[in-house]
Protein backbone atom coordinates (compact mmCIF):
# COMPACT_ATOMS: atom_id res chain seq x y z
CA UNK A 1 0.00 0.00 0.00
CA UNK A 2 2.81 2.40 0.85
CA UNK A 3 4.37 1.78 -2.54
CA UNK A 4 1.08 2.49 -4.33
CA UNK A 5 0.70 5.75 -2.42
CA UNK A 6 4.27 6.76 -3.20
CA UNK A 7 3.90 6.09 -6.93
CA UNK A 8 0.75 8.18 -7.07
CA UNK A 9 2.37 11.03 -5.12
CA UNK A 10 5.31 11.14 -7.50
CA UNK A 11 3.13 10.80 -10.61
CA UNK A 12 0.92 13.67 -9.43
CA UNK A 13 3.91 15.89 -8.65
CA UNK A 14 3.00 16.42 -5.01
CA UNK A 15 6.26 14.69 -4.05
CA UNK A 16 9.55 14.47 -5.95
CA UNK A 17 11.49 11.21 -5.88
CA UNK A 18 14.73 12.81 -4.73
CA UNK A 19 13.08 13.95 -1.48
CA UNK A 20 11.99 10.46 -0.43
CA UNK A 21 13.89 7.90 1.63
CA UNK A 22 12.40 4.43 2.09
CA UNK A 23 13.68 2.14 4.84
CA UNK A 24 12.82 -1.48 4.09
CA UNK A 25 14.15 -5.00 4.51
CA UNK A 26 15.03 -5.31 0.83
CA UNK A 27 14.88 -2.98 -2.14
CA UNK A 28 11.51 -2.88 -3.87
CA UNK A 29 10.41 -1.81 -7.34
CA UNK A 30 9.92 1.87 -6.55
CA UNK A 31 10.03 4.98 -8.76
CA UNK A 32 13.44 5.97 -10.06
CA UNK A 33 15.24 8.38 -7.78
CA UNK A 34 13.72 7.14 -4.52
CA UNK A 35 16.48 6.24 -2.09
CA UNK A 36 16.19 2.85 -0.39
CA UNK A 37 18.18 1.60 2.58
CA UNK A 38 18.05 -0.66 5.61
CA UNK A 39 18.68 2.19 8.06
CA UNK A 40 17.46 5.76 8.46
CA UNK A 41 19.57 8.35 6.63
CA UNK A 42 21.90 10.62 8.52
CA UNK A 43 21.15 14.31 8.85
CA UNK A 44 18.20 16.38 10.04
CA UNK A 45 14.79 14.85 10.57
CA UNK A 46 12.38 14.98 7.64
CA UNK A 47 9.16 17.01 7.78
CA UNK A 48 7.09 13.85 7.83
CA UNK A 49 7.57 10.11 8.36
CA UNK A 50 5.09 7.42 7.37
CA UNK A 51 4.92 3.98 8.95
CA UNK A 52 3.86 1.41 6.36
CA UNK A 53 4.91 -1.98 7.72
CA UNK A 54 2.70 -4.76 9.09
CA UNK A 55 1.04 -3.94 12.43
CA UNK A 56 2.73 -6.97 13.97
CA UNK A 57 6.12 -5.33 13.32
CA UNK A 58 5.33 -2.20 15.36
CA UNK A 59 7.49 -3.03 18.39
CA UNK A 60 10.40 -4.16 16.25
CA UNK A 61 10.38 -0.95 14.21
CA UNK A 62 9.89 1.25 17.27
CA UNK A 63 12.78 -0.46 19.00
CA UNK A 64 15.07 0.19 16.06
CA UNK A 65 14.05 3.68 15.00
CA UNK A 66 12.03 5.53 17.66
CA UNK A 67 15.08 7.20 19.18
CA UNK A 68 16.36 8.46 15.85
CA UNK A 69 12.89 9.76 14.92
CA UNK A 70 12.33 11.58 18.20
CA UNK A 71 10.93 15.04 17.50
CA UNK A 72 9.75 14.38 13.94
CA UNK A 73 7.08 17.03 13.17
CA UNK A 74 4.46 14.64 11.77
CA UNK A 75 4.24 10.86 12.02
CA UNK A 76 1.67 9.25 9.72
CA UNK A 77 0.68 5.63 10.30
CA UNK A 78 -1.21 3.40 7.87
CA UNK A 79 -1.12 0.46 10.29
CA UNK A 80 -4.57 -1.09 10.55
CA UNK A 81 -5.83 -1.41 14.11
CA UNK A 82 -2.99 0.53 15.78
CA UNK A 83 -4.40 3.42 17.80
CA UNK A 84 -2.84 6.84 18.21
CA UNK A 85 -2.13 6.27 21.90
CA UNK A 86 -0.26 3.06 21.08
CA UNK A 87 1.84 4.95 18.56
CA UNK A 88 2.39 7.81 21.02
CA UNK A 89 3.82 5.46 23.63
CA UNK A 90 6.43 4.30 21.15
CA UNK A 91 7.23 7.42 19.12
CA UNK A 92 7.87 11.03 20.15
CA UNK A 93 6.35 13.15 17.37
CA UNK A 94 4.95 16.64 17.10
CA UNK A 95 1.73 15.15 15.75
CA UNK A 96 0.56 11.62 15.09
CA UNK A 97 -1.93 11.03 12.27
CA UNK A 98 -3.63 7.73 11.54
CA UNK A 99 -4.39 7.17 7.86
CA UNK A 100 -6.40 4.38 6.27
CA UNK A 101 -6.02 4.29 2.47
CA UNK A 102 -7.58 1.72 0.19
CA UNK A 103 -6.23 0.02 -2.92
CA UNK A 104 -7.53 2.47 -5.57
CA UNK A 105 -5.31 5.25 -4.17
CA UNK A 106 -2.77 3.93 -6.66
CA UNK A 107 -4.84 5.39 -9.50
CA UNK A 108 -6.01 8.46 -7.62
CA UNK A 109 -9.53 7.07 -7.07
CA UNK A 110 -9.18 5.80 -3.54
CA UNK A 111 -10.39 6.79 -0.10
CA UNK A 112 -8.15 7.96 2.74
CA UNK A 113 -9.59 8.16 6.25
CA UNK A 114 -7.59 10.35 8.65
CA UNK A 115 -7.63 10.89 12.41
CA UNK A 116 -5.45 12.76 14.86
CA UNK A 117 -5.80 13.82 18.48
CA UNK A 118 -2.90 16.26 18.47
CA UNK A 119 -2.36 17.63 14.95
CA UNK A 120 -2.92 21.37 14.70
CA UNK A 121 -4.52 23.08 11.71
CA UNK A 122 -1.20 23.47 9.92
CA UNK A 123 -0.32 19.78 10.29
CA UNK A 124 -3.81 18.75 9.19
CA UNK A 125 -3.61 20.96 6.12
CA UNK A 126 -0.20 19.50 5.26
CA UNK A 127 -1.43 15.92 5.55
CA UNK A 128 -4.64 16.71 3.65
CA UNK A 129 -2.65 18.25 0.79
CA UNK A 130 -0.40 15.19 0.65
CA UNK A 131 -3.34 12.78 0.56
CA UNK A 132 -5.48 14.77 -1.92
CA UNK A 133 -3.99 13.20 -5.11
CA UNK A 134 -4.96 9.75 -3.79
CA UNK A 135 -8.73 10.35 -3.93
CA UNK A 136 -11.40 11.22 -1.37
CA UNK A 137 -9.93 12.44 1.93
CA UNK A 138 -12.10 12.25 5.07
CA UNK A 139 -11.10 13.34 8.58
CA UNK A 140 -12.75 11.13 11.21
CA UNK A 141 -13.43 12.99 14.46
CA UNK A 142 -13.93 9.93 16.67
CA UNK A 143 -11.06 7.47 16.66
CA UNK A 144 -13.47 4.89 18.02
CA UNK A 145 -14.99 4.80 14.52
CA UNK A 146 -11.67 4.23 12.78
CA UNK A 147 -12.10 0.46 12.84
CA UNK A 148 -15.36 0.93 10.96
CA UNK A 149 -13.63 3.19 8.43
CA UNK A 150 -11.01 0.49 7.95
CA UNK A 151 -13.72 -2.11 7.34
CA UNK A 152 -15.80 0.07 5.01
CA UNK A 153 -13.14 1.86 2.96
CA UNK A 154 -9.94 -0.07 3.62
CA UNK A 155 -11.40 -3.56 3.18
CA UNK A 156 -14.26 -2.41 0.96
CA UNK A 157 -12.49 -3.02 -2.37
CA UNK A 158 -12.03 -6.67 -1.44
CA UNK A 159 -15.72 -7.00 -0.66
CA UNK A 160 -16.70 -5.25 -3.89
CA UNK A 161 -14.46 -7.52 -5.94
CA UNK A 162 -16.41 -10.43 -4.50
CA UNK A 163 -19.66 -8.73 -5.54
CA UNK A 164 -18.35 -8.13 -9.08
CA UNK A 165 -17.25 -11.74 -9.33
CA UNK A 166 -20.62 -12.96 -8.03
CA UNK A 167 -22.44 -10.77 -10.57
CA UNK A 168 -20.32 -12.22 -13.36
CA UNK A 169 -20.75 -15.78 -12.10
CA UNK A 170 -24.49 -15.24 -12.07
CA UNK A 171 -24.32 -14.39 -15.76
CA UNK A 172 -22.21 -17.46 -16.43
CA UNK A 173 -24.71 -19.67 -14.62
CA UNK A 174 -27.39 -18.37 -16.96
CA UNK A 175 -25.36 -19.09 -20.09
CA UNK A 176 -22.98 -16.18 -20.79
CA UNK A 177 -19.32 -16.95 -21.63
CA UNK A 178 -17.15 -16.34 -18.55
CA UNK A 179 -14.86 -13.73 -20.11
CA UNK A 180 -17.78 -11.78 -21.53
CA UNK A 181 -19.72 -11.87 -18.26
CA UNK A 182 -16.68 -10.61 -16.36
CA UNK A 183 -16.09 -7.69 -18.75
CA UNK A 184 -19.74 -6.70 -18.57
CA UNK A 185 -19.87 -6.96 -14.77
CA UNK A 186 -16.75 -4.80 -14.32
CA UNK A 187 -17.95 -2.17 -16.80
CA UNK A 188 -21.41 -2.11 -15.21
CA UNK A 189 -19.99 -1.51 -11.74
CA UNK A 190 -17.52 1.10 -13.01
CA UNK A 191 -20.14 3.10 -14.87
CA UNK A 192 -22.72 2.82 -12.10
CA UNK A 193 -20.22 4.04 -9.50
CA UNK A 194 -19.24 7.02 -11.64
CA UNK A 195 -22.90 7.93 -12.13
CA UNK A 196 -23.58 7.60 -8.40
CA UNK A 197 -20.62 9.89 -7.64
CA UNK A 198 -22.05 12.61 -9.87
CA UNK A 199 -25.72 12.19 -8.93
CA UNK A 200 -27.58 14.59 -6.65
CA UNK A 201 -29.56 11.75 -5.06
CA UNK A 202 -28.58 8.69 -3.01
CA UNK A 203 -27.74 5.28 -4.50
CA UNK A 204 -30.98 3.98 -2.99
CA UNK A 205 -32.95 6.49 -5.07
CA UNK A 206 -30.93 5.64 -8.18
CA UNK A 207 -31.76 1.95 -7.71
CA UNK A 208 -35.45 2.76 -7.66
CA UNK A 209 -35.08 4.95 -10.74
CA UNK A 210 -33.58 2.04 -12.67
CA UNK A 211 -36.44 -0.24 -11.65
CA UNK A 212 -39.74 0.39 -13.40
CA UNK A 213 -42.85 -1.11 -11.71
CA UNK A 214 -43.33 -4.71 -12.72
CA UNK A 215 -40.09 -4.74 -14.73
CA UNK A 216 -37.12 -7.09 -14.68
CA UNK A 217 -34.92 -4.85 -12.49
CA UNK A 218 -37.66 -4.63 -9.89
CA UNK A 219 -37.95 -8.41 -9.83
CA UNK A 220 -34.21 -8.68 -9.16
CA UNK A 221 -34.32 -5.98 -6.48
CA UNK A 222 -37.15 -7.83 -4.80
CA UNK A 223 -34.73 -10.71 -4.20
CA UNK A 224 -32.03 -8.42 -2.75
CA UNK A 225 -34.53 -6.46 -0.67
CA UNK A 226 -36.42 -9.44 0.75
CA UNK A 227 -36.02 -9.37 4.55
CA UNK A 228 -33.16 -6.87 3.99
CA UNK A 229 -31.01 -9.81 2.89
CA UNK A 230 -28.30 -7.76 1.18
CA UNK A 231 -28.14 -5.10 3.91
CA UNK A 232 -27.82 -7.74 6.61
CA UNK A 233 -25.13 -9.62 4.69
CA UNK A 234 -22.99 -6.51 4.21
CA UNK A 235 -23.59 -5.30 7.75
CA UNK A 236 -22.34 -8.64 9.08
CA UNK A 237 -19.38 -8.47 6.68
CA UNK A 238 -18.37 -5.04 7.97
CA UNK A 239 -18.97 -6.09 11.57
CA UNK A 240 -16.62 -9.07 11.21
CA UNK A 241 -13.90 -6.87 9.72
CA UNK A 242 -14.43 -4.22 12.41
CA UNK A 243 -14.09 -6.83 15.17
CA UNK A 244 -10.81 -7.99 13.71
CA UNK A 245 -9.49 -4.43 13.59
CA UNK A 246 -10.43 -4.03 17.27
CA UNK A 247 -8.56 -7.24 18.11
CA UNK A 248 -5.44 -5.91 16.40
CA UNK A 249 -5.80 -2.62 18.28
CA UNK A 250 -5.95 -4.51 21.58
CA UNK A 251 -2.83 -6.48 20.67
CA UNK A 252 -0.93 -3.27 19.82
CA UNK A 253 -1.74 -1.64 23.14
Amino acid sequence: MGGAMLRRWIASGVVTADRVDVVNRADRDLPKGVRQARELPEGPLPDMVMLGMKPQQLDEIAGRFAGRLSGVPVLVSILAGVEGTALGRRFDAGAIVRAMPNLPVGIGRGVVGLHSDDADARARDSVSALMAPLGLVEWIADEGLFDVVTALAGSGPGFLYRVIDALAQGGVALGLPADQAQRMAIATVEGSAMLAAEADVSPAVLADRVASPGGSTREGLNVLDHDDALKILLRETLAASTRRNAEMAAAAR
